[in-house]
């Protein structure tokens, strides 16, 4: 990782269905060219940076509670997923990567006989 500082952390729900997983990250004010989502040796990251608002001079500001700055999550992926097939999109400030599973076979035990 090197020292990359991050600032600060979306949160992130994973599911699953069926045919892929999901994951759902919050990215309230993130515009999506700040996001970039890269998958890795088995790692999906997913990071970005939010930049901060323009202060109006007229505006004072008591309390902030909204972080800035950049962000990184990285997601270990199960083997079972189709990496060239990820696909994302940003909408109302929740970025979706959906993630396909592979139809891979299931693994059968193998008998080894005895000699």
């Amino acid at each position: 990782m090197g020292d990359f500082k991050v600032d600060w952390a979306p949160s992130a729900d994973i599911s699953e269905t069926d045919k892929e997983y999901v994951i759902r990250a919050e990215l309230p004010a993130v515009k999506k060219e700040d996001v970039q989502v890269t998958v890795d040796e088995g790692v999906i990251t997913i990071k970005g940076e939010r930049k901060q608002q323009k202060e109006d001079k007229n505006e004072k500001f008591h309390r902030v509670e909204t972080f800035y700055g950049a962000f990184e999550r990285g997601f270990s992926l199960p083997e079972n997923v189709n990496a060239d097939a990820i696909r994302c999109e940003s909408k109302d400030g929740v970025l979706s990567v959906y993630i396909p599973k592979t139809e891979t076979p299931k693994h059968k035990p193998k008998q080894i006989s005895v000699q």
